[in-house]
């Protein structure tokens, strides 16, 4: 039997929502069934892949077909309740601040787990969570979140600050992955609500 734990789970979670993020862009775009597929897709996967790599482990995705299931269920999902989702304007937003909270955790405990300090750990878990949303954007032509003024990986880092400050305080580890996808969904729906972005680099030409 398949000893699934608590990363597991929160990683099947954040794929599905991810996969959601892009797939609902690619039909804003028209893309026809495959592209959405593979735009879903990129975006579940394309942090975790380069995560993995980096850190020097086989992508998680080639040990486990469950990631291109879940992609793959993702979009008969949007395809069965497309009427009510484009009706709804939040959900790209909402569904990408989930799966961003999510693979940051898994991209900290997973490193942190392959031996990495926590600083590391931090930032793996930032490209986890917002590599995945830069090639989706790539992929359907648009200017990266990442890129711009939005609070976006940097909510990534505050999920890693978290992470640290429980450690600190002695947190049971899953009360500290819980506290670290709180931060960092927060992080980004706060800075949304009230406006909230980084300073933005002017050119000579702006002065």
């Amino acid at each position: 039997m398949m000893n699934i734990t608590f990363v597991d789970i929160i990683e099947f979670i954040g794929t599905f929502a991810f996969a959601i993020s892009g797939i609902r862009l690619a039909s804003a775009k028209q893309f026809d069934l495959f592209g959405a597929y593979v735009v879903g897709l990129v975006t579940a996967i394309g942090g975790g892949t380069i995560r993995d790599l980096l850190i020097g482990i086989t992508p998680f995705w080639m040990t486990d077909p469950i990631y291109l299931i879940i992609t793959a269920f993702s979009l008969v999902w949007v395809m069965a309740f497309r009427k009510y989702l484009v009706k709804m304007n939040n959900t790209i937003f909402l569904f990408d601040a989930i799966g961003l909270a999510l693979f940051a955790v898994v991209g900290i405990q997973k490193t942190l787990d392959a031996g990495f300090p926590l600083w590391v750990a931090t930032i793996m878990g930032t490209m986890t969570g917002a590599a995945g949303g830069v090639l989706r954007d790539v992929f359907i032509n648009e200017v990266p979140l990442i890129f711009r003024k939005d609070i976006y990986a940097m909510a990534c880092v505050m999920g890693g600050f978290a992470y640290w400050v429980c450690s600190l305080i002695g947190c049971d580890s899953i009360v500290t992955q819980i506290t670290c996808g709180i931060c960092v969904f927060l992080t980004r729906v706060l800075a949304v609500r009230f406006h909230i972005s980084l300073p933005i680099l002017k050119g000579e030409e702006n002065n």
